[in-house]
């Protein structure tokens, strides 16, 4: 992809939702905003989902006695961030029935 066409494509993901999943596991929900030079993503309205620890995964194993574990990850709002660019190992555009004919994603990385 040419850098023209690169910047065509990064200026229609402008204020589109993105899931950003990074190295430690933590799974980002926000606006696209901007990005720069070293691919550090801007998302606003933010979400950051966290997945169980080994410890809540132990405990949960130990009240469950041998039966199936479901555990959600845990949440926060955070607003405005910055995702280091060397911290990112996917990211995807939500898009939905209203945009495409049925819900669906489209990986970016």
């Amino acid at each position: 992809m040419d850098k023209e066409a690169a910047h065509e494509y990064l200026s229609s993901l402008l204020n589109q939702n993105l899931r950003v999943v990074t190295t430690d596991g933590r799974l980002f929900w926000g606006q696209f905003k901007c990005t720069d030079a070293e691919s550090n993503i801007v998302l606003a309205h933010t979400y950051e989902y966290r997945p169980p620890t080994e410890e809540q995964k132990a405990q949960a194993m130990t009240h469950a006695a041998g039966n199936n574990v479901k555990l959600d990850m845990t949440s926060r709002y955070l607003g405005l961030v910055v995702v280091p660019g060397h911290r990112i190992t996917k990211m995807e555009v939500e898009r939905f029935a209203s945009q495409m004919g049925q819900w669906d994603s489209q990986t970016v990385v």
